[in-house]
């Protein structure tokens, strides 16, 4: 799957709230790269990013994974999340490299790392089950 298929299927299945401004910067078989424009009306200059809001770019970032490696035919819906938060998130563009880690009929085990404007110190890993079902 290309970025351009990812992310015209990111823009047609989420809704613009769990979109976050995403664009997508590579997509492969079981890996994508994901950045979250950094948006000063949202967050000021300074200010650190609050826990759910990383949470919801990490469940964005698997399920574009998901999507991905199933070339978009099914969907993954987050079943259990798991997360640790390894430093503070600055005000900065956000990037996330997520995957699929293992994949079944029913369902996909995926991780996604969160960094802040490039991808040298993590911020936040999460894994995540996810239970797949087709894409009507």
């Amino acid at each position: 799957m290309t970025e351009d298929e990812l992310q015209g299927l990111l823009e047609t299945i989420l809704p613009a709230i769990d979109r976050h401004g995403v664009f997508v910067e590579e997509a492969e078989d079981q890996d994508v790269r994901l950045r979250f424009p950094f948006r000063p009306e949202l967050i000021g200059p300074g200010d650190i990013f609050s826990g759910p809001a990383l949470l919801g770019f990490a469940d964005t970032a698997m399920f574009a994974a998901v999507l991905a490696a199933t070339r978009g035919q099914s969907l993954g819906m987050v079943a259990s999340l798991n997360a640790t938060f390894l430093r503070p998130m600055p005000a900065a563009d956000v990037i996330a490299i997520a995957r699929v880690i293992r994949r079944g009929k029913r369902m996909a085990h995926a991780e996604a790392w969160l960094f802040d404007h490039t991808p040298v110190e993590a911020v936040l890993h999460a894994t995540a089950s996810c239970a797949l079902r087709p894409r009507t």
